[in-house]
């Protein structure tokens, strides 16, 4: 997907300034929304695939402009209205029109922290054969998709090295649209800076992009 959200390697949008010191919140109402959508999460409605590509599908001018959580915010309303937890007018209102359903699954308070912790893991132990090897010379594809891509913008048609084989994945670009898992290999890709950005690119400097096999094509 061409999107706003794929912004790397884009010139006009100035150096990035990482805060000293930052804390984990910046407001108070940003570790309620993140408990809000990790309770949300807990449903088992949408994988967080399907999460990102809904906020890849923010207005380009909400994603610029809005911080994090604001977008989660967005992004947690849309996909309960996508799912019909909620309805338009409750959407438009803020204000449930009925009673609430009865929770099917809940997470303990007790057992958050372990479940953060842990991750949701993704590798997949399924037999799954390799189209590329330690050193192959790859492509990325020139991929267009107006759904959840993962492959960088930057690095459609650019050649580089597979660095390393992380073993088989969950594929995100069709998990994120309920097409199914599709497990495939995930390599470390290494793309010399100069094959992206040109002879302007620092010098020696390199980019590692992971990616599936869906994604390459041999160089």
């Amino acid at each position: 997907m061409n999107g706003i959200h794929d912004m790397g390697g884009m010139h006009g949008f100035g150096p990035i300034a990482p805060e000293a010191n930052a804390g984990t919140f910046h407001a108070d109402y940003e570790p309620r929304m993140f408990g809000l959508m990790m309770a949300v999460r807990s449903l088992g409605l949408w994988s967080i695939d399907r999460n990102r590509f809904t906020r890849e599908s923010l207005p380009p001018a909400d994603y610029l402009t809005k911080g994090y959580y604001e977008q989660l915010l967005e992004v947690c309303v849309q996909l309960l209205a996508d799912h019909g937890v909620i309805s338009e007018a409750e959407r438009q209102s803020g204000r449930a029109a009925s009673d609430a359903k009865p929770v099917v699954r809940a997470t303990p308070a007790e057992a958050v922290l372990p479940l953060l912790t842990r991750g949701g893991p993704v590798d997949r132990d399924v037999d799954v054969p390799p189209r590329f090897t330690v050193g192959s010379r790859v492509r990325g594809r020139n991929i267009h998709s107006t759904g959840h891509v993962r492959l960088p913008r930057y690095a459609r048609g650019r050649a580089g090295v597979v660095d390393r084989d992380h073993g088989v994945f969950v594929f995100a670009d069709t998990n994120a649209h309920g097409l199914g898992e599709c497990p495939q290999h995930l390599y470390s890709v290494r793309f010399e800076a100069a094959e992206l950005w040109g002879e302007q690119a620092s010098a020696g400097a390199a980019v590692y992009i992971d990616l599936w096999d869906d994604h390459l094509e041999p160089a």
